[in-house]
């Protein structure tokens, strides 16, 4: 989503590398470019105006630190205005009511009844184990009730319908009843989507709001619809009184104007971002996280966050002590192998490292880990272990099973012995404990 501005980003930045010093004559060719990268990639005027003066005045304002660049320096504050831009830190949902109500609202086609379920996923985490009970409110477009179902049955939720029933506030209610004498931590109620011009379909949400009181009133933007979705939302806050935003679609090719812009223009907190089509790909919205990805920086924020939700601190403790002894076995590459395809694809992950995006044939690189897991899977429990030697007719077996050739097989002995011999002659302790510090487990 935000390769163009990323690029244009960078090219003003390597522009000020060869400086000696920021006077006001750079500094203003480089917000200049900065203001129309901004408005090229969607972000509200006056946001960009207001942005653009902020980050003038900071500039000019503080003295350069000896141990940076002019070029560095400059990045540091519009990293920093990026992350005031967007709310600062992680903005948390308000569930200590039970039933805690959170009704979603927005325009139709935002991804509401996608991410109703997704956030019922996100709370039956073990980290927050929140029973939610879902609402089929959206009695406009076809299909929503059956659409949620579907969902619902997918992660294993309960949800909540009225056969026949053409009055949402009637559903609400009832839900909200139902959320009670079952016992479920939140309800979620999955409205129908709608323009802020159309006042009947507002006063209807109005209705929802008066009989269920919710905690949390929730907008749910697609990202690709740019500056309509800020204006929207801005008109849903007026009449509602919104307490967050969801933007949606953030995985996709769309310009990055309405995250930039959203927080600014309606005065509340981005909440939550759907990353990918997946009912998993749903995370906190982290403003940190999103600016480093502005400006290239990757998302180490959220791939720590991942490969602690798949990579336990005893595992990686175990993993430490025996690339310390070097004593790893086919067995435990493979285990690691599941445990990052688990965080998603490669090239996702790749993503998240700095600078990593830009590496050529991250797909060639995926299907490589593909065949690394395959030829493992076709070894025999004792040749994971190591028990019995890869021999020339067990290579041809190997190969065989995993649709792979000899020489790949060959290959990936050669650099399973090559690793291990790596970490023997890693004998200073100092050097291993500066590796694992690095490592992303």
């Amino acid at each position: 989503m935000f390769g163009a501005l990323t690029d244009k980003l960078t090219g003003i930045f390597a522009s000020l590398a060869g400086k000696k010093k920021l006077t006001e004559d750079n500094v203003s060719d480089a917000v200049r470019e900065v203001r129309l990268a901004l408005l090229d990639a969607d972000v509200n005027y006056i946001v960009t105006k207001n942005f653009i003066k902020r980050v003038r005045d900071k500039v000019l304002g503080e003295a350069v630190i000896k141990s940076v660049t002019p070029g560095q320096q400059f990045i540091k504050v519009i990293h920093e205005e990026l992350v005031a831009l967007m709310g600062g830190g992680e903005a948390v949902l308000h569930l200590t009511t039970k039933p805690a109500v959170v009704m979603l609202c927005g325009l139709q086609g935002s991804g509401k009844t996608t991410h109703a379920a997704k956030l019922a996923k996100y709370l039956a985490k073990s980290e927050h184990r929140k029973r939610s009970l879902l609402a089929a409110c959206d009695l406009q477009r076809p299909a929503a009730v059956e659409q949620l179902k579907t969902l619902a049955m997918q992660i294993g939720v309960e949800i909540f319908a009225i056969e026949g029933e053409k009055n949402p506030v009637k559903v609400a209610s009832s839900a909200l009843k139902a959320a009670k004498e079952g016992g479920y931590d939140v309800l979620i109620l999955d409205t129908a989507g709608r323009l802020h011009i159309d006042n009947a379909l507002m006063k209807e949400l109005e209705e929802i709001k008066a009989v269920t009181h919710p905690h949390e009133i929730l907008f749910v933007a697609n990202a690709a619809t740019g500056q309509d979705a800020v204006t929207t939302a801005a008109e849903f806050n007026a009449r509602l009184g919104l307490t967050g935003t969801i933007l949606t679609m953030l995985d996709g090719d769309a310009r990055a104007g309405a995250a930039i812009s959203i927080h600014e223009v309606t005065g509340k907190p981005l909440k939550f971002e759907g990353i990918g089509e997946k009912l998993d790909d749903l995370q906190l919205f982290n403003a940190k996280s999103m600016a480093d990805r502005i400006l290239g920086m990757g998302d180490t924020i959220n791939l720590v966050k991942k490969a602690k939700e798949h990579i336990t601190e005893e595992e990686a403790q175990k993993l430490e002590e025996k690339m310390r002894k070097a004593s790893f076995t086919y067995d435990d590459y493979l285990k690691q192998i599941q445990a990052v395809r688990k965080m998603g694809s490669l090239k996702g992950i790749m993503k998240m490292l700095p600078g990593a995006s830009k590496l050529a044939d991250l797909d060639k690189s995926e299907k490589e880990f593909y065949k690394l897991e395959a030829m493992i899977l076709s070894m025999t429990r004792r040749e994971r272990y190591e028990k019995d030697d890869l021999s020339m007719s067990r290579m041809k077996r190997i190969a065989r099973g995993s649709g792979t050739t000899v020489q790949e097989v060959n290959k990936l002995k050669k650099s399973f012995k090559k690793s291990r011999q790596f970490f023997k002659n890693m004998a200073n302790k100092k050097m291993m404990d500066k590796f694992m510090d690095s490592a992303p487990f």
